[in-house]
């Protein structure tokens, strides 16, 4: 596998690249980046072959959204897949507010709406942003915030929307498994045709394995990998830095320490075991990382395309860091 290889996202007829670029970071995620930073992260993607976007009216309260429909605009629309999402509305005061979004635009916030009404205003709002009149894939975002509304009205208006034509895909973007696999069950049929699941298919954390993703391969479901890099931990694991720990428990900083053991044994960068392994399940299809600088895009290319052995997956089961029942890129 290469990051620029194009492949079939399951039962839809769109295409994406095995690598794709998540667009919290351009939004200003733990740190400001400015509009012309956010155009040389998207063009350096661009450059490398990455053809899978994803972003969210809550990043960086429109932020995102608005800086990856300009640095789209002069692409040719059919080369590439765009991912948004539903589920807040941004507007004056909007209550629902997250610490994590450096200098967000002043006044504006987030404002939870998984309504059927809800939803197809927020769907108008993030096209007028992107400049687009259509959206590949969208995603319920973090439905578990309102369950029962979310599975009925949210899910029925990006069916609806579907139907339409005005949505090329609809999926659901979790921080849980379990809440994934319960929306699968109960979603009207046919169901999402994706899952964008952050932080629970990674090197540290394969909670994803034991329900979710079996459900998603027996229902034909594209699982899109993200959080890979589990929140910049596997990245940089430094007291402070800006991964989502204060302080890094102590089981986390075991199981740190025996991958970069293992790692270093085979010479194998960890970034390039982190960002290849969820692409071992048959059920994923690509693997989402996000990036504030072009060298941070082209550092995730390089080590997505740098060589694993198989013996390197066989010794890190061993080692007990992997579940023996956890398909491995060389399977």
């Amino acid at each position: 596998m290469r990051a620029d290889e194009l492949v079939t996202l399951g039962r839809t007829r769109l295409r994406v690249s095995r690598l794709g670029l998540g667009l919290a970071s351009v939004g200003g995620l733990f740190a400001p980046v400015s509009d012309d930073e956010a155009a040389t992260v998207i063009d350096a993607a661009w450059d490398a072959g990455v053809r899978l976007f994803d972003t969210a009216p809550v990043y960086g309260y429109g932020r995102s959204e608005v800086r990856a429909g300009a640095a789209l605009a002069n692409r040719p629309r059919a080369a590439y897949v765009l991912c948004t999402k539903v589920g807040r509305l941004i507007e004056p005061g909007g209550p629902d507010t997250q610490p994590i979004w450096a200098d967000p635009p002043a006044g504006l916030g987030p404002r939870l709406d998984y309504s059927y009404a809800g939803v197809l205003r927020c769907v108008e709002e993030s096209l007028a942003r992107l400049r687009l009149d259509r959206i590949d894939v969208l995603h319920v975002h973090d439905p578990e915030q309102d369950f029962p509304t979310a599975v009925r009205e949210a899910y029925r208006a990006l069916a609806d929307l579907r139907d339409a034509g005005t949505v090329g895909a609809v999926s659901i973007g979790v921080n849980h498994a379990s809440v994934a696999a319960r929306f699968l069950r109960e979603a009207a049929p046919p169901g999402p045709d994706c899952v964008l699941l952050a932080g629970r298919y990674n090197l540290l954390d394969q909670s994803g394995l034991a329900e979710l993703l079996p459900l998603c391969t027996e229902r034909g479901v594209a699982v899109m990998a993200a959080g890979v890099y589990q929140s910049g931990l596997l990245a940089d694991p430094r007291p402070g830095a800006p991964h989502g720990y204060g302080a890094v428990p102590r089981r986390l900083q075991w199981r740190l320490r025996a991958w970069r053991e293992v790692c270093d044994a085979f010479d194998v960068p960890m970034l390039a075991a982190a960002v290849q392994f969820p692409l071992g399940h048959p059920a994923v299809t690509s693997v989402v990382v996000g990036a504030r600088s072009a060298q941070e895009v082209t550092g995730s290319v390089d080590v997505f395309n740098h060589p694993v052995p198989a013996r390197f997956w066989r010794a890190v089961k061993a080692a007990g860091l992997l579940p023996e029942q956890a398909p491995t890129p060389e399977e």
